[in-house]
């Protein structure tokens, strides 16, 4: 799921901006003649020990051009391998931080997904009930009635809703919940709901806003206390209104100022993302979420069916399907793995795990614009999930 520059955020409607980041040729210079290898291991055992994965993700630096790659794999048996390759930090070569916080973007989705399926297992919420019943008079608009568009359609990309990140304003600044909405609500549906699938950020705005109805409590409250607490996941947070800064240690990330050269994006108002791509975590905590959904840590089995319940997404790739809130994507291996992936201002993640334990998510510090360097990058995740 690709988001956009700076205001723009988690969208797969790609509205790049002279800001676009992929840093490509600049980093490719800053960091093409850097050590890289795997942090925590002696330089003189990754000699000696070969890794394809290590080798995969060096690439992406070396050829593709980003300025920083980082991983975390862990195979059936519970062992983590956690990697890095470029430079945290152009300016300084800082090395890449072990595990380092990253913007998950909309990896956000499934956390907001998991807390309404929570809801709907405590009957506080219903998927088949139209978003009218719990938030009467708020989605209408050209062609837009909130008593066609029910819960499920909001969290499968089934609703028509137009996508908000595409009418933002040119510079970032920040926003409210209702704000977003009220960008999309000002134009006609996209379709008629029910009818495709067609990924649109306002869905997950609503469904933020339906929690937040519900529970009485700030959806940053909810996934704190319902997600990130339960798991132990230590580094994965929602950012306070108005923190721009990452709390922990993070590599930069990067876009591209108006002459090509690398522009320091790190620290941003990610208000634009609310419930659908504003928060922050590690590979290895994103590791840990994704095989918490599978393994019923989170769900009854009866919403962990629904969420697994899936339509046709090629826009994840071929083969990709989307439940409530969950991508499946096939292995080259056989099978598949379930995740979601996000994109942020300065970084993009992919990743997942599979039903018999194995996981693995890689961030790059850039939003690549090219797609064949998103295509590497899940060839990476492929590679580490199927060697794992």
């Amino acid at each position: 799921m690709r988001e956009q520059v700076w205001q723009r955020f988690p969208s797969t409607g790609r509205r790049r901006g002279a800001r676009r980041a992929t840093v490509r040729a600049a980093a490719a210079l800053a960091v093409g003649t850097m050590a890289l290898g795997v942090l925590g291991q002696p330089a003189a055992a990754a000699a000696h020990r070969p890794d394809a994965f290590k080798a995969g993700l060096n690439s992406l630096v070396r050829q593709d051009g980003v300025p920083a790659a980082l991983a975390s794999v862990k195979d059936g048996k519970g062992h983590t391998r956690t990697y890095t390759a470029g430079v945290g930090d152009l300016a300084t070569g800082a090395k890449v931080p072990r595990d380092g916080q990253v913007r998950i973007g909309s990896n956000t989705k499934t956390f907001t997904a998991v807390v309404v399926l929570q809801l709907v297992d405590e009957g506080k919420v219903r998927l088949d009930t139209p978003i009218e019943h719990y938030l009467p008079g708020l989605v209408r608009g050209e062609g837009i009635d909130g008593n066609d568009i029910t819960v499920r359609m909001l969290l499968q990309h089934t609703s028509g809703l137009p996508n908000y990140v595409k009418y933002l304003d040119a510079e970032p600044r920040p926003y409210t919940p209702r704000e977003l909405l009220d960008r999309a609500l000002q134009h006609k549906k996209d379709f008629d709901p029910g009818k495709k699938w067609e990924y649109s950020n306002t869905n997950y705005v609503l469904a933020g806003m339906l929690v937040e109805k519900v529970t009485k409590h700030r959806v940053a409250h909810e996934i704190q206390r319902r997600v990130i607490e339960p798991l132990g996941l230590r580094h994965t947070y929602f950012p306070a209104p108005g923190e721009t800064k990452i709390r922990e240690a993070h590599p930069k990330g990067y876009d591209r100022d108006a002459s090509g050269a690398p522009l320091d994006v790190t620290e941003f108002d990610p208000s634009w993302g609310w419930s659908a791509g504003q928060m922050v975590s590690t590979n290895s905590d994103l590791n840990r979420f994704a095989a918490a959904i599978l393994d019923g840590s989170l769900l009854s089995d009866t919403q962990l069916a629904q969420m697994r319940t899936t339509v046709s997404a090629e826009y994840f790739g071929p083969g990709a399907r989307y439940g409530l809130g969950l991508v499946s994507k096939p292995l080259s291996c056989g099978g598949v793995y379930w995740g979601h992936g996000g994109s942020m201002t300065g970084y993009e993640t992919r990743g997942g795990a599979t039903e018999d334990g194995r996981a693995a998510n890689v961030a790059v510090t850039t939003q690549p614009s090219d797609p064949n360097v998103m295509k590497h990058v899940d060839r990476v995740v492929d590679k580490a999930l199927c060697d794992s």
